[in-house]
């Protein structure tokens, strides 16, 4: 019988998210004969307790199982030697400061499947947390703007129990006629644009949003064509977009002087054009005031970034005329407040984990246990049995290099 341990999160600050909740782990056992055994941890949204009253085993020794989940990066000298690892490593771009990592899961001759990597035959992602962090990173956007603002309180989202309580504020919270643009077009903003319906705040094309003033909320979707186009001829092509990021133009500008919020949801990379630039928020028309970069890319699509901030101390100011670091809050069109917390699903940790153990039960533990003849972890396996696999050669020099 092929034993699954769920692994404590050791990385620091610690994550309270778990691959599989306890309803998940009676499934699991029943759908796919397998023994699943809990290490255990003090900080998860699941307790030991409640994994035990599932009837779950509760282990220290996980050196029997055959495959590990977790969440975040395995310290170094967590990792057991020779078995398979789920779990985000952030090691697929080079990330220079999880280096060591990579050359010691290849050292160690552990398989190690990467959930970013796991993707449909066409490309799409399994699994991820980002609906929950467009959902979280957009109400502290608004959190954050009614703070500012002196007009209203919401409670953060980690102080709440659930994504319901999170939600049900919004009954009672009245809004001034804002205009709010929202990027990007995956799970982060699905999330986002969840919330705007949730607080009932009004959809409007772009040219709208440029072009009128209204007298309640509204927000406008800014994403593939009317965010970005070619630079020779303006057109937009998805694909060629994605192969070629660095031929297109961005449109974000105008919006700039139109907007009071932005609630940033894109993916972005360096061939990819930035919204706008440092210095555009020096500009006399220049409105914005609260930025919730929710793909928090330091100096990035918003490059006013300077840092991600935490879940306790989430947002910090950005000073017009210096471009420098200062106290959010203050009440004046001199400071931009960035909300840049790089791990928001954890705020609501028992939601997302629902979300995310629903699809590992659905799309990925059945194709794991059918050993080497899965397409879908083929693509995901970074390395095994001491080595890259054909699919990540291009990652030989950070991962064989003394670097």
């Amino acid at each position: 019988m092929v034993r699954i341990g769920l692994i404590r999160e050791e990385k620091i600050p610690p994550d309270t998210r778990v691959a599989l909740t306890p309803e998940q782990c009676v499934s699991v056992q029943k759908e796919f004969g397998v023994k699943i055994v809990v290490e255990p941890s003090p900080n998860r949204c699941f307790t030991d307790q409640d994994y035990k009253d599932h009837g779950i085993d509760i282990s220290s020794d996980l050196s029997d199982c055959d495959i590990l989940l977790g969440i975040k990066e395995v310290p170094i000298d967590k990792l057991i030697e020779g078995k398979t690892y789920l779990f985000f490593s952030h090691t697929k771009k080079k990330q220079p400061y999880n280096q060591k990592l990579m050359q010691a899961m290849i050292a160690k001759k552990i398989r190690m499947v990467d959930y970013e990597c796991l993707t449909h035959s066409d490309g799409q992602r399994i699994l991820g947390f980002g609906f929950f962090a467009g959902a979280v990173g957009a109400h502290n956007g608004l959190l954050t703007y009614g703070k500012k603002n002196g007009l209203y309180t919401l409670k953060p989202a980690h102080a709440c129990l659930d994504f319901a309580e999170m939600t049900a504020q919004y009954q009672n919270t009245y809004l001034p006629n804002i205009k709010i643009a929202v990027t990007g077009a995956g799970k982060v903003a699905s999330g986002i644009v969840e919330i705007m319906n949730q607080f009932d705040i009004e959809y409007i094309e772009a040219e709208d949003f440029l072009e009128k003033q209204f007298d309640y909320p509204v927000y406008t979707h800014l994403k593939g064509h009317t965010l970005y186009v070619r630079k020779d001829d303006g057109s937009y092509h998805r694909d060629d977009f994605h192969k070629n990021p660095q031929d297109y133009r961005c449109l974000f500008k105008p919006f700039l002087s139109a907007a009071d919020i932005l609630m940033n949801g894109i993916y972005w990379d360096r061939n990819v054009p930035r919204l706008f630039e440092k210095e555009d928020v020096q500009d006399p028309s220049y409105k914005m005031n609260v930025i919730a970069d929710i793909t928090c890319d330091i100096d990035g699509s918003v490059p006013i970034n300077v840092g991600a901030s935490t879940i306790a101390d989430p947002v910090y100011g950005i000073d017009k005329r210096t471009l420098e670091k200062v106290a959010p809050f203050q009440n004046t069109t001199d400071v931009v407040d960035i909300m840049a917390v790089d791990n928001l699903p954890n705020e609501l940790p028992r939601d997302a984990s629902r979300h995310f153990g629903q699809h590992l039960e659905k799309f990925v533990l059945g194709e794991l246990l059918k050993g080497d003849d899965s397409d879908v972890i083929a693509r995901a396996t970074l390395c095994a049995h001491g080595k890259l696999t054909s699919y990540y050669e291009y990652l030989s020099d950070y991962a064989y290099s003394e670097g």
